[in-house]
């Protein structure tokens, strides 16, 4: 870490946005890179290994990290204040009391396991300046990107926004796929990212544009982010509005939702709580109370790393009687472990599953979730 990094470390533990630590102390997910993807644009999807070791999807080229017949999971991130300053991006590793790779097992188990990287877009001090650029390239701050110098660069291409871009580089990665079964997962702003890029996907392979296989099969929503108000650019909607609309088309075209709620961003600020979203997806409800309620960024950062590490754990579902008791079901609840089938049927069950047991550790394997109505 150079002088710049250690002096922008300890200024962003004090940098205030939304009313909290805009970079938790806990739950970090971040890597520092090379100088030189902060000092011209880099986007795109990433390919990860054990280890957290990634090499950028170019389309024609061989990958070590990927297999054209594999199942595939692609994740996208949310907003990134300070971090082109600050040289770093999101990663699988997390830390809280100890440093766990969550992308490890999804590699064991033999998964291709990617991040889309648009970073340096999302690098605004205002959370909905980068929140327009998934929407339109013509919103407040158009399309421009963030240089490791603080300097803000024009996007050559005005016309293409955010999710444009995540739609070319999704086909330019998959070019070659052949396998049948692909996950899309979006934490905070990356959950409208991941609804657009299956909404777009989708209707090329409708078109006859792409081959079917690649229509994402299920989209993952980790502590999901949308602003409050109409916007000019969808004509007066809210984003979580136009998001349903996107979700409840695409579900009717197989494609399955899950949406895990881990903080109270949205019931607190300037979110939008998106309560009908809830209702039309598998909903669970984490409590990770080893992190101090005080902390709500650092409980929203962790839904990535409770998702991701919980592909290693099918926790049990509970029932609560009146003493407080566990009573286990004998059904599981909702993971990142369960297949696309179990989490299709829980859609519009009319259940929700909050978490219940293992609130105090950072481990996923103790975790129990009470079955409850929505």
């Amino acid at each position: 870490m150079n002088w710049k990094q250690v002096v922008l470390s300890s200024l962003a533990a004090v940098t205030v946005t939304m009313g909290v630590p805009a970079f938790s102390g806990g739950a970090s997910a971040f890597t520092y890179g090379p100088s030189s993807i902060f000092e011209q644009l880099d986007y795109g999807v990433y390919w990860f290994g054990k280890g957290n070791v990634s090499q950028k999807a170019v389309k024609g080229q061989a990958n070590p990290y990927y297999d054209p017949a594999k199942p595939t999971v692609i994740f996208v991130h949310g907003w990134q204040p300070l971090s082109s300053v600050m040289e770093r991006r999101e990663d699988f590793d997390y830390e809280q009391y100890f440093v766990y790779n969550t992308g490890d097992e999804w590699v064991d188990a033999g998964w291709n396991v990617g991040i889309f990287f648009w970073n340096q877009f999302a690098d605004e001090e205002e959370v909905t300046d980068a929140e327009a650029k998934i929407w339109t390239a013509d919103g407040p701050r158009g399309m421009r990107w963030l240089r490791n110098d603080e300097v803000y660069q024009t996007f050559e291409d005005l016309n293409r926004s955010a999710s444009d871009l995540f739609v070319e580089e999704y086909m330019n990665a998959l070019s070659d796929y052949k396998g049948d079964n692909i996950r899309i997962v979006g934490h905070s702003l990356g959950s409208q990212m991941a609804t657009l890029l299956t909404k777009k996907v989708s209707d090329k392979v409708q078109a006859g544009q792409l081959p079917a296989n690649l229509q994402p099969d299920r989209v993952a929503l980790l502590d999901p982010f949308w602003s409050k108000w109409g916007k000019g650019y969808l004509g007066g909607k809210w984003t979580g509005e136009v998001s349903r609309e996107y979700v409840s088309a695409l579900k009717a075209k197989g494609i399955v939702f899950e949406l895990y709620k881990s903080s109270a961003i949205n019931d607190m600020w300037i979110g939008d709580e998106n309560l009908e979203m809830r209702r039309m997806t598998t909903f669970v409800e984490y409590q990770p109370w080893y992190i101090p309620a005080v902390d709500q960024i650092g409980q929203h950062n962790i839904a990535t790393k409770m998702y991701f590490s919980s592909f290693g754990f099918q926790a049990p579902e509970v029932t609560v009687n009146w003493l407080g008791q566990r009573i286990k079901t004998g059904n599981t609840a909702p993971s990142a472990a369960m297949s696309d089938a179990e989490i299709g049927k829980r859609m519009d069950s009319g259940k929700k599953w909050v978490q219940v047991e293992g609130r105090m550790t950072q481990s996923t394997d103790d975790d129990w979730y009470e079955v409850k109505s929505k």
